[in-house]
């Protein structure tokens, strides 16, 4: 069965209009719904708690601010942002007392909902709307005049017209410019996990790591591991994603293309294989989703000594070096590794 697909004529901003819209959260994802939302024509609130960081940014470009709880009682569309380790108690103290029949509970990542931490009342619509970039990445295309890929799910909907909302949350955000996918809670959960784990952060940081160590252990100058395990990594990845796989083999070299081809099946193989699948199977019976909640309900110690660690080890070191010497890379901002610090309730 082919895949639902949604586009800009698929939606309408007047659904949205006339009353506002709650952002909960301010980082990544919060700060870019919320001015493409305000762009669009949108009435946003940013909820945020406080002793939020985030407060004075959201002020400062022009938004209105106010507790999370006075952003849920005001608002029709509440879209909870704030990290998934945070949600269930952000939710629990400050939007359900205030989420009355005919409201619309929103996420762009099912974490919360899939695995039981968040059980929204019968009355109110559920949905999703998932954007597939970082964002800035959003807001950035957004202001290009284009926008991101995003998945949309349906939880709930109590209304009958959770979909019609959704797909104008994704109009507003600038996700119909590209294109919507239809999907389920479930299955954005455990691919996104899934990707994260063996492929997108997991799975590249280990190779990146492995290759760089197997280098200086055989004696090459660290500088040079660096460059041709981690540096040179976004020539590879902006050709896959302009172009596929096979674009990437079309521009390397013959000698690249062969070595993808025989080297490659060796280092992820069978093995390799399982247990990727073992990763799918405790994110799919939920082990993942308990011991990353453990892990936080305990103080997080494993997790930010594992972070720490990881700032603090040779590729890093060597890179920040590498990386000071080329400012250009990140557009001004340079390349500092942040403290590693617990993220901040609301931001």
């Amino acid at each position: 069965m082919p895949a639902t697909i949604y586009y800009e004529d698929d939606a309408s901003l007047s659904t949205l209009m006339g009353y506002p819209i709650a952002v909960v959260g301010y980082g990544s994802q919060g700060h870019a719904h919320a001015l493409n939302l305000r762009d669009s024509g949108c009435e946003v609130i940013v909820g945020l708690h406080e002793g939020s960081a985030s407060r004075a940014r959201a002020r400062a470009d022009g938004l209105r601010v106010e507790s999370v709880a006075d952003a849920a009682r005001a608002a029709r569309v509440v879209m909870i942002l704030v990290p998934d380790h945070v949600q269930k108690r952000v939710y629990e103290e400050s939007v359900a007392p205030h989420l009355e029949p005919g409201k619309t509970l929103m996420f762009a990542h099912g974490f919360n909902i899939h695995f039981g931490q968040i059980d929204p009342p019968a009355g109110v619509d559920v949905s999703m709307i998932a954007p597939k970039a970082p964002g800035d990445r959003l807001r950035e295309l957004f202001e290009e005049g284009v926008g991101v890929p995003a998945l949309i799910a349906i939880h709930q909907d109590a209304s009958g017209a959770a979909r019609e909302t959704a797909l104008a949350y994704a109009k507003g955000i600038g996700c119909l410019r590209a294109a919507v996918l239809e999907t389920t809670f479930k299955e954005e959960t455990e691919t996104d996990l899934f990707g994260e784990q063996a492929v997108l952060c997991g799975g590249v940081s280990a190779l990146i790591q492995a290759g760089f160590e197997t280098l200086v252990e055989a004696g090459y100058q660290p500088e040079s591991a660096y460059f041709e395990c981690l540096h040179e990594m976004k020539l590879i990845v902006d050709l896959i994603y302009e172009g596929g796989l096979s674009y990437m083999r079309y521009v390397v070299s013959d000698t690249a293309e062969y070595g993808d081809y025989t080297a490659g099946p060796q280092i992820i193989n069978s093995s390799v294989r399982e247990a990727m699948k073992g990763l799918l199977g405790r994110i799919q019976d939920g082990s993942f989703a308990r011991e990353w909640m453990a892990e936080n309900e305990a103080g997080r110690e494993r997790f930010l000594a594992m972070r720490q660690a990881a700032q603090t080890s040779q590729i890093e070191t060597v890179g920040q070096e590498l990386r000071n010497m080329m400012p250009w890379l990140r557009k001004g901002k340079g390349a500092a590794v942040p403290a590693a610090t617990p993220a901040q309730v609301g931001d």
